[in-house]
């Protein structure tokens, strides 16, 4: 909207032309998204607190976790909040690109707010049925893939980008339907199950999407992505206000959310940013990138499918308790050493990532 209107004035005033650049309008994103996180989220807090929206805990996990009974949750919604309305001021509204993030970042989100809200305001422990929850999430995932599929505009579009060879590119065809279909729900999905420690999930939220920002803006130019030999996607460098957005509101939810949280993000965040993070990985064609920069998510995914096969063939455990990040716990690390030791992990594998871009 802002965007929009800089564009207008433009024409009279030449100082305005300055909102073209795309850095500008991702760092104007980032502060607008970490300014409206910080000044709504008190606010916030004392609402939900006020309608006694508070997590339920599992009295079978770690002990420690007993104190955080009725924390409130749901604060995904600030999250989502400042992101939305950070990325309608600043980007191109034109964009397909940034209607297909937001629109698959809503649907994700409704569907983690209806499971929220059934288990902490009506009390159902069972939240939405698993069945209905795929079912909606596979819904956005296909949906998107087959808008992706069918508006693409280049063979590149559809490509499977090999990282460390200049010019390996697989071209997937309908397969390309499936890729994106898994990539968007498998990451909704590990988003969620890492979100089980304060700002566990969102600090490696913040640092894989920063990432995917500039691997957008990289590959949104096409002289950029001529130079490092990655697919040249027009249009795909205006989900660098998004993403910046997206940094920015995790970051402004964070202050909130560290050890020991006030709030918790719950699924309406989670799967939410999961999400989003999946679908813009898939746009800018850097799947197996964000595979290996999330491999948080990714470790945390593969703890509970390993604790869940084990224990049905042998009916022994593989971990204390699963995701991996509670086995640390019950072996004796306190909760902050988990957090930020994962945090660290996820650094090095964001950086790895990005290095990928240059070794080809």
């Amino acid at each position: 909207m802002l965007f929009w209107l800089a564009e207008n004035l433009q024409q009279q005033y030449s100082a305005f032309a300055v909102f073209q650049y795309l850095s500008v309008r991702g760092i104007l994103g980032v502060m607008t998204a970490m300014a409206i996180s910080l000044l709504l989220g008190p606010w916030m807090i004392r609402k939900l607190n006020n309608l006694q929206v508070g997590q339920v805990v599992r009295d079978d996990g770690p002990q420690s976790h007993l104190s955080k009974t009725g924390t409130p949750t749901m604060g995904g919604t600030l999250i989502l909040a400042s992101i939305f309305i950070s990325s309608l001021l600043w980007s191109d509204l034109s964009n397909r690109y940034v209607w297909v993030v937001l629109v698959v970042t809503a649907v994700f989100g409704a569907i983690g707010w209806v499971d929220d809200y059934r288990k902490v305001v009506e009390k159902n422990s069972r939240g939405l049925p698993a069945k209905w929850k795929y079912f909606w999430q596979s819904v956005g995932g296909l949906g998107a893939a087959l808008f992706l599929y069918y508006t693409q505009t280049s063979p590149a579009e559809t490509q499977l980008i090999i990282p460390f060879f200049k010019s390996v590119a697989l071209d997937l065809g309908p397969a390309f339907i499936v890729l994106t279909y898994f990539v968007v729900v498998g990451s909704s999905n590990a988003v969620n199950l890492t979100d089980g420690l304060d700002g566990l999930a969102i600090m490696p939220t913040v640092m894989v999407g920063s990432a995917l920002g500039i691997i957008a803006y990289l590959a949104g130019n096409v002289h950029f992505a001529n130079y490092l030999h990655i697919p040249y996607v027009a249009g795909a460098g205006e989900l660098v206000i998004f993403c910046g957005a997206l940094a920015g509101a995790g970051l402004g939810f964070l202050w909130f959310n560290t050890y020991p949280a006030q709030v918790f993000m719950g699924d309406v965040g989670a799967l939410a940013l999961g999400a989003a993070l999946g679908i813009i990985a898939v746009i800018v064609r850097h799947e197996i990138v964000f595979f290996i920069m999330g491999g948080i998510f990714v470790m945390e995914t593969v703890s509970v499918i390993l604790q869940v096969a084990s224990y049905k063939m042998t009916k022994r455990r593989i971990f204390r308790m699963a995701p991996i990040h509670h086995h640390f716990e019950l072996k004796g690390w306190p909760e902050p050493r988990v957090i930020v030791r994962f945090w660290i992990i996820t650094v090095m594998l964001v950086l790895f990532g990005l290095a990928t871009l240059k070794l080809r």
